[in-house]
């Protein structure tokens, strides 16, 4: 009996120490930390991106891939957005891809170019392809002809054709060289505010808030905020007409049309100065226009002894 009862125990154990063992090699793998060697390496790593009808809306690729659990890690980065009226390209040194929800992480040397002209540069940018967005928090330039902005921190459609810009803004147009036959400004142009500053490319309109200073050779004004409005780059305002049938969208130029500004407006013009609460510069009439308790302080080099008095 005592041998039968030993003879059970050893079988009992030798049954249910294979299954322990297993059990230990199934435990689920730790997740690897980023900075662990990679799952995976190769070169010439590339992703793409299909809509309709198979049109190809999007592609990623890199020289080379860090594949993670969570994670791509790419070098030498190119991204593709192709669509209906432009395409835009990204560029980056370095730059993540989230396998869990698309998204892209851009660093080092980041350009973002489109067909139509406008090229943005900066340090790190945040690629978001099913909201259409692209975001970073760091100086931006953006330069489109003869137009120069940089502020920190952005937020704006890959496309660059709306884009908010947070803080430290400024905008320099720059006179165009005679010599090169384009169309622009006869003189350089200095807008500066605190922000945010709102960009509409289509629209031919930026508006910029709080502590608005526009520096012109012969005058200055200031205000609490400021619309101006561009002409297009074709050197009109753009039309419905005009943008459907040319081949690329009429988007704003460096040409100014139009300033409207509002909220304690002071305009200063060699030794005069004037203050209202809302102020309208025409650039084609070379006119101003204030209005709301409008001001003027006129400051005359005159000798009065000699001026003649009416009745």
């Amino acid at each position: 009996m005592i041998l039968k009862r030993l003879v059970l125990l050893i079988g009992f154990i030798a049954f249910f120490t294979p299954c322990l063992f297993a059990a230990k090699e199934q435990k689920p793998a730790v997740k690897k930390d980023q900075t662990q060697e990679a799952d995976q390496q190769i070169s010439e790593f590339s992703l793409t991106g299909y809509g309709e009808k198979g049109k190809k809306n999007w592609d990623l690729a890199g020289k080379s891939a860090d594949i993670f659990i969570d994670v791509v890690k790419l070098t030498d980065v190119v991204g593709n957005l192709y669509g209906k009226e432009e395409d835009i390209k990204l560029t980056a040194d370095r730059g993540d891809f989230s396998k869990t929800d698309g998204k892209v992480h851009l660093e080092q040397n980041v350009v973002v170019t489109t067909s139509s002209g406008t090229k943005l540069t900066t340090d790190s940018l945040d690629w978001d392809r099913k909201n259409q967005l692209v975001t970073t928090d760091d100086i931006v330039n953006i330069k489109r002809e003869n137009m120069v902005t940089v502020a920190r921190g952005a937020k704006g459609e890959p496309s660059l054709k709306k884009v908010a810009l947070k803080k430290d803004v400024q905008v320099d147009i720059n006179p165009v060289d005679p010599q090169k036959g384009e169309a622009g400004v006869a003189e350089k142009i200095v807008i500066t505010c605190d922000g945010p500053l709102e960009i509409d490319y289509e629209k031919n309109i930026a508006t910029f808030n709080n502590n608005v200073k526009v520096l012109r050779e012969d005058s200055t004004i200031y205000s609490d905020k400021m619309d101006i409005y561009f002409l297009s780059s074709g050197g009109g305002v753009a039309t419905k007409e005009k943008k459907e049938s040319a081949q690329t969208p009429g988007f704003m130029g460096s040409k100014i049309d139009k300033i409207v500004a509002r909220g304690n407006v002071k305009v200063i013009r060699g030794e005069n100065t004037s203050y209202s609460q809302e102020a309208i510069y025409s650039a084609k009439d070379k006119k101003l226009i204030l209005s709301g308790r409008p001001k003027l302080i006129i400051y005359s080099t005159e000798e009065f002894g000699n001026a003649s008095l009416g009745n």
